[in-house]
């Protein structure tokens, strides 16, 4: 499976440490099937932290899905448990991992869902409410990779400069 990786720069080698922590799905390395999501997430990249907007293109081994990972897959359409995981990953209290996946696919958080979010955590809306607000909208997939041991997995085929 191709996955694409958006970003500002080239990336020669993968460095987990360099992640961001409070991310949908945590600290991690983050992929879409879409390439044009990641094309925009590179061009944003490149605007807000300089640079050149960077496609990398990845092949995903799907053997990965047998190997022993372990790995969460959630539906494509937004659901509780896909909400609440990624209420719970972004909250900034929280310094700690709150998984131990090695592989996570799913949703991704766009503006909607941040503004659905923060109307969940002031009370407005409960979390069945707010996914339910949100399963008419559509949402690119996201693969995040978590651990080097998923990360073997993954190998870059090219690199784009937009």
């Amino acid at each position: 499976m191709i996955l694409y990786h958006g970003t500002n720069q080239d990336i020669e080698s993968i460095d987990l440490t360099k992640s961001i922590r409070h991310k949908d799905f945590g600290m991690g390395f983050y992929l879409t099937p879409d390439k044009a999501t990641a094309i925009r997430m590179a061009k944003k990249k490149a605007r807000i932290f300089k640079g050149t907007g960077t496609l990398i293109t990845y092949e995903f081994d799907e053997k990965a899905m047998q190997s022993g990972l372990n790995i969460k897959v959630f539906p494509e359409k937004a659901c509780v448990e896909w909400l609440l995981f990624v209420d719970a990953n972004r909250d900034r209290k929280n310094d700690k991992p709150i998984h131990n996946y090695d592989i996570v696919i799913g949703p991704i958080a766009n503006d909607g869902v941040v503004l659905q979010l923060t109307n969940y955590r002031e009370g407005i809306y409960s979390p069945e409410q707010v996914a339910k607000l949100l399963q008419d909208r559509y949402l690119d997939q996201q693969y995040y990779f978590g651990t080097a041991r998923a990360l073997e997995f993954l190998h870059k085929t090219s690199v784009e400069t937009l």
